[in-house]
């Protein structure tokens, strides 16, 4: 799979003892940090998908902190070398990673397993209540190649 141009990954360590774990989800000091502007956390049923959309103005970074979930990644921009890739990525407790989205690229996710999800974001900009920063066609829309269900290869 070709990354789609702007994306970025970053493996998470999970520092563990007889007590549980104890990781670090975002530091300053990590590659993949750009500036903090605010944090939310989202729960997530199994199977539901929560897509399209995208940003103009920030970037999001996706930790899935408990649970599993299926992020997909399409990019539309005419200035990209990644113009019309799909990216697909299993992140959660079984694959602790943070995942820089760019702005313009489309994006979205689903919880898979048996459990709930629990996501945080990290994007690089306030959430503007009277003018959001959020462009959003249905899950299933033609324009994107990608079928949220499973896949066997």
């Amino acid at each position: 799979m070709k990354i789609i141009e702007g994306v970025e990954l970053f493996q998470l360590k999970k520092n563990c003892d007889e007590r549980g774990f104890l990781m670090e989800i975002l530091r300053e000091d990590f590659p993949i940090f750009k500036k903090f502007a605010m944090a939310y956390v989202s729960l997530n049923y199994t199977g539901v998908i929560r897509a399209w959309h995208y940003h103009k103005l920030q970037d999001d970074l996706f930790v899935c902190v408990s649970g599993m979930i299926k992020v997909a990644l399409y990019d539309p921009r005419d200035s990209s070398s990644t113009k019309g890739e799909v990216n697909e990525f299993f992140i959660g407790e079984d694959n602790p990673q943070i995942i820089k989205i760019p702005a313009f690229v489309y994006h979205g996710y689903k919880t898979i397993g048996k459990k709930p999800s629990l996501l945080v974001n990290f994007p690089t900009k306030l959430y503007d209540y009277k003018n959001p920063d959020e462009y959003r066609i249905p899950y299933n829309d033609p324009s994107i190649p990608y079928n949220w269900d499973i896949v066997f290869k």
